[in-house]
């Protein structure tokens, strides 16, 4: 096939695996399609067995596989969904619906309220005290830890935080 400067398509080729011991292993047809992204100026190379679609639709799936792989990572990072309680399409839509609500909740209360330090901070706290019964804006401020005087303190001990 031509390369397609257009589309970023250089090549789409059908073959075996050249190595004796792969073509044992994996006797159908290969394609092998490489593809040039303008955007992040890389060349990739992507292997199919599917030989019925476009070349260019094979690599813009890749692409588009690529972005979900991404979206779950993130999904990871910042919704702390470390596992699925269930299996069902519906119980991890469900799951993944909530942990999107309550990360906007949190991401709205942290604009309004103009909080300190970042999102991932605001978010950092709230989960490390879920049930303190203390007032959000007093929890979620930075304090300057100078300022605290303590009734019963002895002066005889340096304060921590007066090193």
């Amino acid at each position: 096939m031509p390369v397609d400067r257009f589309t970023g398509l250089r090549s789409d080729h059908v073959g075996k695996p050249t190595l004796e011991k792969s073509r044992k292993s994996f006797t159908a047809l290969l394609r092998r399609v490489k593809f040039y992204d303008s955007e992040t100026a890389r060349e990739f190379v992507f292997l199919t067995n599917n030989l019925e679609i476009p070349a260019l639709a094979v690599a813009m799936l890749y692409k588009m596989r690529w972005s979900i792989e991404l979206f779950f990572r993130w999904i990871k990072g910042h919704l702390r969904i470390k596992h699925f309680y269930g299996t069902s399409p519906n119980a991890v839509k469900t799951q993944i619906w909530i942990a999107v609500c309550t990360y906007l909740m949190i991401a709205i209360l942290h604009k309004q309220l103009k909080l300190p330090g970042t999102l991932h901070r605001t978010l950092q706290i709230l989960s490390i005290h879920p049930f303190e019964k203390v007032p959000l804006n007093q929890l979620l401020m930075e304090t300057d830890h100078r300022t605290f005087h303590f009734i019963n303190s002895d002066r005889n001990q340096l304060d921590l935080f007066e090193l």
